[in-house]
């Protein structure tokens, strides 16, 4: 694991890098809301970057503008999109020749989703605590990627419920992975939501691979 400086428009972004030897894939790691304590060190941001490591994906976590030693101020997310997108040319240059994957915890995996929806090269992705509760998520509808959802079963901000018809009514490959007895932050929960984090890596790596573009 190393610390790395990723260039932006903005100035830099400080990153950690998880690198693995023949990694099958290489994915960015968006981590949760900024101006609520949300950093790259997250517990649940970190065990996302574990699982995807331990199926031999090289996992790149980053702080977004404003926080730790990025430069910038928070943009209310759409910022934070491009810095996602940069992260993600730094790191296609750094492990190149593989798939390239998103995944993102609350704030982070709305920012992970948006941005694949921009980005041809992100083939999939890992979104955890979807806050449905206080954002829409309908722009998924347009997103024609395979995509692991994972949620506690008692998250405060997105009531499994609403989660639940929300992937129903997805076209392609989704599956939503729930954690038991677990909230949003996976208070108390951190190995179990490993576990099921796990399971949502190995079913989202099993994907068929799409179709390459007439």
């Amino acid at each position: 694991m190393s610390f790395v400086d990723l260039p932006a428009p903005h100035g830099r972004l400080e990153g950690l890098l998880w690198k693995v030897e023949s990694p099958r894939a290489a994915a960015v790691v968006c981590h949760p809301h900024p101006l609520y304590g949300g950093t790259m060190h997250n517990h649940v941001t970190y065990r996302l970057a574990q699982a995807l490591r331990q199926a031999g994906v090289s996992a790149l976590r980053f702080n977004f503008r404003g926080v730790g030693r990025s430069s910038g101020v928070h943009d209310h997310g759409m910022g934070e999109v491009d810095d996602a997108a940069s992260a993600l040319e730094w790191l296609s240059r750094e492990v190149p020749g593989v798939p390239l994957f998103a995944a993102g915890f609350s704030f982070g995996a709305r920012v992970a989703l948006e941005l694949a929806l921009r980005e041809a090269r992100i083939e999939r992705l890992l979104a955890a605590g979807l806050a449905v509760d206080l954002f829409d998520f309908g722009f998924l509808r347009r997103l024609d990627k395979p995509v692991a959802f994972i949620q506690g079963d008692r998250d405060e901000y997105g009531a499994l419920p609403k989660v639940e018809a929300l992937v129903a009514s997805l076209a392609g490959s989704k599956r939503l992975f729930v954690v038991a007895d677990c909230d949003h932050l996976a208070t108390g929960r951190q190995e179990e939501f490993l576990a099921v984090a796990k399971k949502a890596v190995s079913w989202l790596l099993a994907q068929p691979e799409a179709p390459p573009p007439s």
